[in-house]
């Protein structure tokens, strides 16, 4: 499976990045029910920093955004009725990438084992692009307060040869100033 599927099926929730039960017991062909059991059956295993259960609000705030749940198609106007247990109501547990690596210790498939290899490196990839980006981002201001240092010293220095200019031209006028002066002075003596 592509790294780019797995990686749209991580989340930013609590300031961590989480993949839900749902998505990973699609992952791991099983059902959302069979994986939930085996993470309550081992719970031991997922401390709060591993795994923790969407709070109402979260829940509804990502069914809303991602529309997780599908609504059920209705038949001549009426709604149709669900399959038993395709809308879920309870909230679904989230998964950290350290869960995730603990979910390959509870769940013995060989699919559980390929899959949790696959979301592993999605979250190391993640991982990598978020560094790369940070050190894009230091490259950057690093350029940014160069760039200006660079515009402070050409201020400085265009300042000075205005400066310069102004003076030269401050004395040529004083020079032209004086030779008009010089010309236009009152002679004495013989003309």
């Amino acid at each position: 499976m592509q790294l780019t599927v797995i990686q749209q099926r991580i989340y930013e929730l609590r300031g961590q990045r989480v993949m839900m039960d749902y998505d990973l017991a699609e992952l791991y062909q099983m059902e959302t029910k069979r994986l939930k059991e085996s993470v309550r059956r081992n719970r031991k295993r997922f401390p709060e920093d591993f795994m923790f259960e969407l709070t109402k609000e979260e829940y509804d705030s990502l069914r809303s955004q991602f529309a997780t749940l599908k609504n059920p198609p209705s038949v001549d106007g009426q709604p149709a009725t669900s399959k038993r247990g395709q809308h879920s109501k309870y909230p679904p547990f989230a998964f950290t990438e350290h869960g995730v690596a603990m979910l390959a210790s509870v769940l013995n498939s060989d699919k559980a084992i390929e899959m949790n290899i696959a979301i592993v490196r999605a979250f190391i990839a993640l991982r990598q692009l978020a560094l790369q980006r940070s050190d894009f981002l230091q490259q950057l201001q690093q350029l940014r307060t160069e760039l200006h240092q660079r515009i402070d010293v050409h201020d400085a220095q265009l300042n000075q040869i205005y400066e310069a200019l102004e003076n030269m031209l401050d004395i040529e006028a004083e020079k032209k100033a004086k030779e008009q002066a010089w010309k236009n002075r009152e002679r004495i003596g013989y003309q």
